[in-house]
């Protein structure tokens, strides 16, 4: 029976989580170790037992200033783990930082645009080391974390950057590549995984308005929104995510190739 254990048990690992079938063991973590799962952080290891039998790890946990807290603490005991047929480890596309609108495949070389990208960077080669396979992410949306959320919240806005594109994907859609990679691992690889269609953040909070039937927020210079520094950071890069890899090599399909199809479900499903 294979058994998975998740670092950091949240929004996207939870996504997996679903989709694997009955014949799945799955322990997670999360810092306070509420209801089932086990408490970890830079603080707090976790048992030797909590690796018995293991035979797929998924680590979703960030590094902060003070490192990699699974590295730090259990880089060890994952490298001796005798079964292990799978290691993944979730990243961000923010490893490439800018590109001015140019497009990027996992060929590129990575050029973090700030401390926290930068990180990502350094963990991301850590965990090749290991002989993990890495993902670096999109901007995540789904059900409970789309712009139908933040117009219904009245925290909404549209900024107006001309030329300014993202690339985004559906939770949905990360599980799929993930299950898709256990399916045919290849430790060492690195997967972009982002829909098809990089877009203006302003027109995907137009569209989801226009599917709730109500007026869009009115666009805002960019030079007038007043972002937090943490906002004005991912303003910072521009760039336009290949996903051709998870398509050609793991022949994963789209449930959601777009915002369109993404917004669209989620609305159906009762979002």
């Amino acid at each position: 029976m294979p058994r998975l254990l998740v670092f950091g048990l949240g929004y996207t690992a939870c996504a997996l989580v679903r989709r694997l079938g009955p014949e799945w063991q799955i322990a997670g973590t999360t810092r306070d170790g509420d209801g089932d799962t086990l408490r970890f952080d830079h603080e707090k290891r976790l048992p030797d037992a909590a690796f018995e039998g293991v035979s797929h790890i998924l680590v979703s946990i960030p590094p902060d200033a003070a490192g990699d807290p699974v590295l730090e603490r259990h880089a060890g005991e994952i490298a001796a783990l005798p079964g292990l047929a799978w290691l993944g480890y979730l990243s961000t596309t923010g490893v490439y930082g800018t590109r001015d609108g140019g497009w990027v495949d996992e060929t590129a070389a990575l050029n973090p645009s700030s401390a926290r990208a930068a990180r990502r960077a350094a963990a991301e080669a850590a965990w090749l080391r290991l002989g993990a396979h890495v993902f670096r992410l999109a901007g995540i949306y789904g059900p409970g974390r789309s712009a139908f959320d933040a117009l219904r919240a009245g925290t909404a806005r549209r900024i107006d950057l001309p030329g300014h594109l993202f690339s985004r994907i559906h939770v949905d859609d990360i599980a799929g590549v993930l299950l898709a990679s256990i399916a045919q691992p290849r430790p060492g690889a690195v997967y972009n995984v982002c829909d098809d269609e990089p877009a203006a953040p302003r027109d995907v909070v137009a569209h989801a308005a226009g599917l709730l039937g109500i007026a869009p927020p009115p666009l805002i210079p960019f030079a007038d929104a007043d972002l937090s520094p943490l906002a004005r950071s991912f303003w910072a890069d521009d760039k336009r995510v290949s996903n051709a890899l998870i398509k050609r090599e793991l022949g994963v399909a789209l449930r959601y190739p777009s915002y369109r199809e993404g917004l669209s479900a989620i609305l159906a499903q009762g979002g």
